[in-house]
């Protein structure tokens, strides 16, 4: 069995990483759609709303940034993975 060379395995794993990256960046617009829908029916926008209400407004806008945070992290890791196990 032939075992890949280094500069491949790098490459591939780069590659993957872009992949996922590239995705994951594209899949935010559908988020986007759902946050606002859910920001529409919680009535973010009214200041006079209870206390939980706006702590579930927190937690939905904190998704966006959650989620491009994860997009990287995923990514990198996959890449740092690919990375040091070939040597």
């Amino acid at each position: 069995m032939r075992k890949m060379n280094k500069r491949g395995n790098i490459f591939m794993g780069v590659v993957v990483a872009l992949i996922l990256y590239v995705f994951g960046i594209l899949f935010i617009p559908f988020l986007t759609d759902d946050i606002t829908t859910a920001r529409s029916d919680l009535d973010c926008s009214n200041a006079s709303i209870y206390d939980g209400t706006k702590l579930q407004c927190l937690g939905i806008d904190i998704v966006i940034p959650y989620f491009i945070w994860f997009i990287i992290s995923a990514s990198l890791g996959y890449l740092a993975g690919k990375t040091w196990k070939s040597y």
